[in-house]
């Protein structure tokens, strides 16, 4: 099918710009049981054999498709001109706009740059070849020691290929020429400065050599950590050439996506040696830039493989530097569940330290504080201000503002903006008495609504809203899903609603599956519960709740139902037993999934309220932490619940 008016390069940066789900999910509905969108991983019925159960797999980070039905195979230009019945070239055409890149003009030059290409790799492979073995002679002694020190086991250093380069000027160089390989490619491979000089002579000396690989897990530069502690550089990287951009690839990226199958996100650190540690200790899913801060080009590399990336930057003033910097880059180029996390490590600690102090425990402590983008944005711009005034107030609101307006997708924008209002609403207090919420529905939103039909609450308070009371009944005041529990609490009646209702009412999971799937739970017995009912949907999803328990038997999970079904008993929750009406069933757990969501956020909001106060101990941070705080002790100033569900079920308002 190769074209040869196409360069190999040329083809491959389209592979790397264009998702294979997003062309082929033009032509096919995936599958969202099997399906993984987090992870890339993507199935659906063949669209070249009629089959009722889906056997087509796409995967996002290998660029391929196969179909264990039939048997077809292949890449994003090959679906085209098989499923579509378009020419090569035509395809081609096609995904170089997509991809934002022009289509090359007829050059027997640029053949001839892809022919020297290949001969570069093949030098960068003898290279990285005689590195390693230059470790493990004489002469690596020394780095073998500093290794050691390191923590970097002998597994590690094979599986990253780290070798050494000896202090000579030539010896590389004169490997490689024993090899076969030219001066030109030596040259342009970066292995030797040449200009200006009399006599090139090797760019690497006295130095741990780290391979750097491409997503084909080709060897396309080196990066080396200096011995000496004189050397003018203590990290040198290779030059950039024909096959090397540091500003559009990622240390680690190819193996690191691998991993992100199974964790879900890319951890993104400072430096390679970081992501190596943390590697050893079993986060394999990290990579690191190269020496540049982080760019569009690498943040479409990684958004290519998962949605939400983590960046762990180191606890100094320059890591939070280039975590302000990375947010700025990534505002344009948001999208509809394409966004980034953000961790600062504590201060003067960088991920290496972390593992190698606490281990693999204390790192995930880390990850676990990881913080939205929105939050980022706002602490940097309110921390260690004072908003007095109502021009300072009114200042801080233009320059958030003003950030959010460079976000390019028009409903990502829009749902930042509303961020923004209310996160202003709870810093500087309530809006006067009579103001309404302009979306004025329950909707689910970046602040943590749980609803999946429009209209069904009465247009509740955001964060905003502390201080104001909810006009609800008696009877709501009296529900203990109202009623302030603490994230940890286990396990909640909230909680165990959501579960019991989908399991007891099937029907939700056609509706709102992803909501299930997405799901937050504090209780270990619930959460596990919910990941066997995921397993069995994975499978194949059962035809009704009988099936659904019978699966849940074969799996011993039973039990774990059956004592949540007796926990609603207990409290009367009738509305999601199994002989309530599906449409109680459904209001139910769309209200209960709502105050989840909406307990959840407070809980993550007052956590980072407490840090901005330990951080800045003034009375604007303790007011806000204490807004807060009085929004999870009243529950009620949250109009989620509609007055009156139950009647269908033939049951009154006093059965609660």
């Amino acid at each position: 099918m190769l074209d040869m008016r196409f360069a190999p390069s040329f083809l491959d940066d389209i592979r790397d710009r264009v998702k294979i789900s997003d062309v082929i999910g033009r032509r096919v509905t995936w599958d969202r049981r099997k399906t993984q969108p987090g992870k890339g991983d993507y199935w659906a019925c063949c669209p070249f054999h009629g089959e009722k159960s889906p056997s087509f797999h796409c995967e996002d980070a290998k660029g391929r498709y196969h179909c264990f039905g039939c048997g077809v195979s292949g890449d994003v230009f090959r679906f085209l001109t098989d499923c579509e019945g378009m020419a090569f070239p035509e395809a081609v055409e096609q995904l170089a706009a997509e991809a934002g890149l022009p289509m090359p003009a007829r050059d027997p030059e640029a053949e001839k740059r892809d022919a020297q290409r290949a001969t570069i790799f093949d030098a960068l492979r003898l290279a990285a070849d005689f590195f390693r073995v230059q470790l493990q002679e004489g002469d690596g002694a020394k780095a073998r020691a500093y290794l050691r020190d390191r923590g970097l086991s002998p597994a590690t250093q094979a599986t990253f290929g780290v070798g050494y380069a000896a202090e000579s000027r030539n010896r590389l160089k004169e490997h490689l020429v024993s090899k076969g390989v030219g001066k030109a490619e030596i040259e342009a491979a970066g292995l030797v400065i040449h200009e200006n000089v009399a006599v090139s002579y090797d760019r690497f000396r006295d130095r741990i050599i780290f391979p750097i690989l491409d997503t084909r897990e080709r060897v396309i530069a080196f990066g080396g950590r200096a011995m000496s502690p004189d050397a003018q550089a203590k990290y040198l990287n290779s030059p950039e050439t024909e096959v090397f951009v540091k500003g559009s690839t990622l240390f680690n990226i190819a193996r690191a996506r691998r991993a992100a199958r199974q964790t879900g996100t890319l951890l993104v650190v400072e430096g390679y040696v970081d992501a190596i540690m943390l590697h050893q200790h079993g986060f394999e899913h990290a990579v690191a830039p190269l020496g540049t801060a982080l760019t569009d080009r690498q943040l479409e590399l990684l958004w290519k493989s998962v949605p939400e990336p983590i960046l762990c930057f180191d606890g100094d003033a320059a890591g939070t530097k280039a975590a302000h910097r990375a947010a700025e880059v990534a505002l344009p180029l948001l999208k509809p569940g394409q966004s980034l996390r953000f961790v600062v490590l504590p201060t003067g600690k960088d991920p290496d330290d972390v593992v190698r102090d606490g281990g693999a425990e204390a790192f995930n402590r880390v990850l676990d504080g990881a913080r939205p983008l929105a939050d980022l944005l706002w602490m940097r711009e309110t921390a260690g201000a004072s908003f007095d005034t109502p021009e300072r107030r009114a200042d801080l609101e233009k320059r958030l503002k003003a950030l959010v307006r460079q976000i390019g997708d028009e409903s990502v924008r829009r749902h930042y903006l509303q961020d923004v209002d209310e996160r202003l609403s709870t810093f500087f207090g309530a809006p006067a008495a009579g103001s309404q919420r302009r979306d004025g529905g329950f909707n689910r939103n970046d602040r943590g609504g749980g609803g999946w039909k429009k209209g069904g609450g009465q247009g509740g308070h955001g964060p905003g809203g502390a201080g104001r009371r909810a006009a609800v009944s008696d009877r709501l005041a009296r529900s203990s899903l109202t009623r302030t529990e603490p994230a940890t609490a286990a396990p909640s009646r909230r909680e165990t609603t959501i579960v019991v209702g989908f399991i007891n009412h099937p029907v939700l999971f056609e509706e709102a599956f992803d909501y299930f799937a997405g799901l937050e739970l504090a209780d270990a017995a619930l959460e596990r519960l919910r990941s066997v009912v995921l397993d069995v949907y994975a499978e194949e999803a059962p035809r009704d709740r009988d099936d659904l328990l019978s699966a849940l038997r074969r799996r011993g999970a039973i039990g774990l139902f059956d004592e949540a079904e007796t926990r609603m008993r207990l409290v009367r929750e009738w509305s999601v037993l199994a002989d309530a009406a599906p449409e109680d069933a459904r209001e139910a757990v769309r209200q209960a999934l709502h105050l989840q969501h909406r307990f959840r956020s407070l809980h993550r909001e007052l956590k980072q309220a407490e840090e901005q106060l330990g951080i800045e101990p003034t009375e604007l941070t303790l007011q806000h932490m204490l807004e807060v705080k009085r929004e999870i002790e009243d529950a009620t100033a949250i109009e989620a619940l509609i007055e009156g569900y139950g009647i269908l079920s033939g049951r009154g308002a006093k059965a609660i």
